[in-house]
């Protein structure tokens, strides 16, 4: 196993990749540097001796610049550099495009071919709240058909409390008819159950309009204010459902029909270097095979945003790219809050200083493919490559958007674990070894092998086979332990 890795040949700085003891000598580049502190694994070490506003280098570009003098061979960390960004900026569209070359062997799944032509790679039953209400309602329903039918035929049966649907304003009462409107028609669900109040902001006539076209036969509605026992009428429809649910079957399917939102979370420092360089070798594969990949997360764009804009396809996606960062940052000046605290405890402690270095980490899931599109939050996928959407950091908020959009599976890498899942299936990898070890019931896969030797290639293999398994039919983690929730991203004023 190495020691440290230096991730470019410009970097002023190498990452321990374990536990380096004070006083160590390390021979890195015929030059013998020797530790001034223990390092933890995933931080950073100075290769030379940097003075007060010299830039920090790592992945080949700026992370920051020093905030006092720092030595050859000194831990780097939060507490002596500090971000080199500040307020909005004017971009310039310098397009480096490389187009991805279609793939030489084209793979399939086994998914569900829904009326629509769309594809699913679940068959769920879904009961969708359009209030906070009725959460209730919907639970007992889902938990009555689960002991009615032991779930044969289907692969779950879900209800999905939110906490919104009435008291919402503007933009707030829009993201909640167009994530909820999202969830009704997404290919994983073989049947929906839309239950209203009657007396709520997101009325149920409205809602079903909002719909558009939608299959009648498999998306039902009720309001329970206009029925006397809202647990027999309910549970007759939702019977309805499961008869019609449980005869789908699994079918070939291309696997240009993919679509994969990329996400990141309880990142450390191994995360640019492990899982999130995997996911962006899989974006491209899958962008080759005529697929679809979506990355998220703008706050976690600054600072790397310009990688990402000289790659939009034309200068209309430019201009949308542009728009996507601007307009999250003038939310951040808006709400009075500075744009460029980012990392958390967590990914401080686990070796990321600043936002810089944690965007250049977390855009590199997006591998190196042309940007096709910009999609807005609660806006659904048109085409197909690569693709980026409007939504913030926070995990649940950013996976229900990403799932919204149309996603089948979101590819969730993380250093530091966490279980949730949204509501299509949330697979964990893990930046290292260690983190797939202590936590087998919350990782799926395990990036940090990269670490250890096993190559890029190999890993990669590994990877599409394992998804594919997924696509099939296979349970993720989040899946199998029932962790299934949504978060709808809310901005103002509550009545």
């Amino acid at each position: 196993m190495l020691t440290y890795i230096q991730i470019n040949p410009a970097d002023n700085v190498i990452v321990a990749v374990e536990n380096i003891q004070a006083g160590t000598e390390l021979n890195i580049g015929g030059k013998n540097i020797i530790l001034k502190q223990d390092v933890p694994a995933g931080h950073k070490i100075a290769l030379q001796d940097l003075k007060p506003n010299d830039n920090i280098i790592k992945y080949g570009f700026p992370i920051g610049h020093a905030i006092v003098p720092i030595s050859s061979g000194e831990w780097v960390n939060e507490k002596n550099i500090k971000t080199n960004l500040e307020g909005l900026q004017d971009y310039t569209y310098n397009p480096k495009l490389v187009p991805t070359d279609p793939a030489s062997e084209l793979l399939s799944f086994k998914g569900y071919r829904r009326k629509n032509g769309d594809v699913g790679i679940r068959n769920e039953i879904w009961i969708v709240p359009t209030v906070g209400c009725i959460n209730g309602i919907a639970q007992r329903l889902a938990d009555i058909l689960k002991d009615e039918t032991k779930l044969a035929g289907v692969d779950a049966i879900v209800a999905w409390p939110h906490n919104y649907g009435c008291s919402q304003l503007g933009d707030d009462h829009e993201n909640t008819r167009k994530i909820l409107r999202d969830m009704v028609l997404h290919p994983n669900a073989g049947a929906v159950f839309v239950v209203g109040l009657g007396c709520e902001n997101n009325q149920v006539s409205a809602f079903r309009e909002f719909l558009g076209d939608f299959d009648e036969e498999r998306i039902r509605f009720m309001e329970t204010q206009k029925v006397d026992d809202e647990l027999e009428t309910g549970m007759q429809i939702l019977r309805e459902l499961y008869l019609i649910a449980s005869k789908d079957q699994r079918t070939d399917i291309p696997l240009s029909e993919l679509r994969v939102g990329l996400k990141c979370g309880g990142s450390d420092g191994f995360s640019g270097i492990t899982a999130n360089p995997l996911l962006g070798v899989f974006s491209d594969f899958l962008v080759a095979q005529g697929g679809t990949t979506v990355l998220t997360e703008v706050p976690e764009m600054f600072g790397a945003e310009t990688i990402l804009m000289d790659r939009s396809e034309s200068k209309e996606v430019f201009d949308k790219t542009v728009h996507l960062i601007n307009d999250f940052k003038s939310y951040f000046i808006e709400n009075k809050q500075p744009i460029y605290e980012n990392p958390s405890p967590g990914n401080k402690a686990g070796g990321i200083s600043t936002l810089e270095e944690k965007s250049l980490g977390c855009t590199q899931k997006a591998g190196n493919s042309i940007v096709r599109d910009v999609l807005l939050y609660g806006g659904r996928l048109k085409t197909k490559g690569l693709n980026l959407l409007s939504a913030p950091g926070n995990d649940l908020v950013a996976s229900t958007a990403l799932a919204s959009s149309g996603c089948h599976i979101v590819l969730f890498t993380t250093g530091r674990g966490t279980p949730f899942g949204t509501f299509v299936p949330t697979m964990k990898i893990s930046t290292n070894s260690n983190l797939y070890i202590r936590k087998p019931n919350w990782i799926d896969f395990n990036a940090g092998s990269l670490l250890e030797g096993e190559t890029m290639e190999t890993v990669h293999q590994r990877f599409v086979q394992y998804i594919i398994s997924v696509a099939n039919g296979t349970p993720v983690n989040n899946e199998k332990s029932g962790y299934r929730e949504i978060a709808i991203f809310k901005t103002g004023v509550t009545l």
